[in-house]
């Protein structure tokens, strides 16, 4: 845990400096000795927001085992009980026990707090649509610029009343809702892959059937998938067009279902994996993480395969990812990769990509321009203060990475995926200092707490 009361702190006998002002940022550690570590991430916190949704709709009582508590999660289950639902947690071992509303929501007016929780703010209002009376929603200043207009549009065209109350498309808003109704809703140009997984989670409570039609690529797709497994977990099934989910994509959820409480287990983070699979990359040795392999339903552990096309060995398993970096006298090399769907990665990759012997070329993110931080623009800042070429494009960056790196104190806008990013330019680069290192609560509050773990696990 961070001690934000001394100038000094230590995790696991190992010093952390407390920067003397702000009391709030990290100073790397270099140690030249390669890695050799197995690791256990938390839970996903995409996982745990989904299976909380569908258990508070469900019939019965659901167990959700290893669940992810952090400020994402715990601001959805705030939201959740907001609205009546009943959850009890068991923090030590991150269970949680949720009694299902069987589609109907217990209250008739809620004021929704969904901080900068981007899944909290699409799901709820979906959610919302559901009931029967006016529910608010609003979040921080960051997520009133953060676009939800194609997810209302499409609740409007079900019959949900919307209400913005300052920008159109963005919130704060109201939802007056009376139920859903089915239909056919078109997503032509959805901004974020959120969208669609919000009215997907609520569909199976419409009055009739729901069709919904993608008409053009969507980032984040695979986490589309991820949404419609979950749903098939507590027994609800879409239908999907033959093809997959590439536009033209059709699905369709006919009603009536009803999710059923289950026992549901959450598979570790393969985001918050991408940290420490990437860490070899930059530090040599080798890296495993453990229930994280190719049963997983997350999109992002493709991001091991952009590490083995930068010179990585990766190894594969049922439930374990095994990273090597390259062998001594070799060097990573620069990648010209699309990420659309797994633009999550794209901080891991950036800061990875300091280290290649080429530049590399990341594109088609653009929707990382509304996420947590304008991710692009605040990476481009960032690598250029370590001595990197970055140059910003409105899609993606091409960053041509420096001679050798010069220490520098690392900006976070508030946003835990270049926090923990920038931990990694650490292990190369002694006096490097990352601010607001708590923001890493949001979806890993002991991120380097466990980081210099790792860390400390030599031969």
């Amino acid at each position: 845990m961070w001690n934000r009361s001394k100038e000094r702190a230590t995790y696991h006998g190992r010093p952390i400096t407390i920067d003397r002002m702000s009391q709030a940022s990290y100073r790397s550690e270099f140690d030249p000795r390669p890695l050799n570590a197995v690791v256990r991430v938390p839970g996903s916190k995409s996982i745990t927001n989904r299976a909380l949704v569908a258990a508070a709709l469900a019939d019965g009582t659901s167990l959700l085992t290893n669940v992810l508590l952090a400020e994402d999660t715990r601001r959805m289950m705030d939201t959740l009980r907001a609205l009546g639902n009943r959850i009890t947690v068991d923090e030590e071992s991150n269970r949680a026990e949720v009694t299902g509303c069987r589609g109907l929501l217990p209250v008739e007016e809620a004021e929704l707090s969904c901080g900068n929780a981007g899944t909290v703010m699409r799901f709820c209002t979906a959610l919302a649509a559901l009931g029967h009376g006016q529910y608010r929603l609003d979040g921080t200043e960051r997520m009133r610029k953060r676009p939800i207009g194609g997810l209302v549009d499409a609740l409007r065209a079900l019959g949900c009343g919307v209400e913005y109350h300052q920008a159109e498309g963005y919130p704060p808003m109201t939802v007056h809702a009376q139920g859903l109704c089915g239909g056919h809703v078109q997503f032509r140009a959805a901004e974020s892959s959120q969208w669609i997984s919000a009215l997907l989670l609520s569909a199976p409570y419409a009055a009739g059937d729901v069709f919904i039609e993608v008409a053009r690529d969507v980032p984040s797709m695979p986490y589309v998938r991820m949404t419609l497994a979950v749903m098939e977990r507590f027994g609800v099934i879409a239908i999907a067009d033959p093809r997959g989910l590439k536009p033209p994509a059709r699905l369709v959820i006919e009603t009536p279902q009803r999710y059923q409480g289950t026992t549901f287990t959450v598979e570790p983070d393969a985001t918050n994996a991408s940290y420490f699979l990437a860490a070899p990359a930059v530090a040599g040795g080798r890296v495993s993480v453990k229930g994280l392999g190719t049963q997983s339903i997350q999109g992002d552990v493709a991001f091991v395969d952009v590490l083995e096309q930068m010179g990585c060995l990766v190894e594969r398993a049922l439930s374990e990812l095994n990273v090597q970096g390259p062998q001594p006298g070799t060097f990573l090399r620069g990648v010209d990769v699309d990420l659309n769907d797994i633009p999550d990665v794209v901080p891991t990759l950036a800061v990875v990509a300091l280290f290649a012997d080429s530049p590399t070329h990341i594109r088609n993110v653009a929707n990382l321009r509304v996420k947590e931080s304008d991710r692009l623009a605040a990476l481009s800042r960032e690598l250029t203060k370590l001595g990197a070429n970055v140059t910003e494009h409105a899609d993606g960056l091409t960053i041509v990475p420096p001679k050798a790196l010069r220490p520098a104190r690392i900006e976070t806008y508030g946003d835990h995926r270049l926090a923990m990013s920038f931990a990694l330019a650490g292990l190369r680069c002694p006096g490097l200092v990352i601010e607001d290192p708590h923001c890493c609560a949001k979806a890993f509050p002991h991120f380097f707490e466990q980081f210099g773990q790792m860390v400390a696990r030599h031969p």
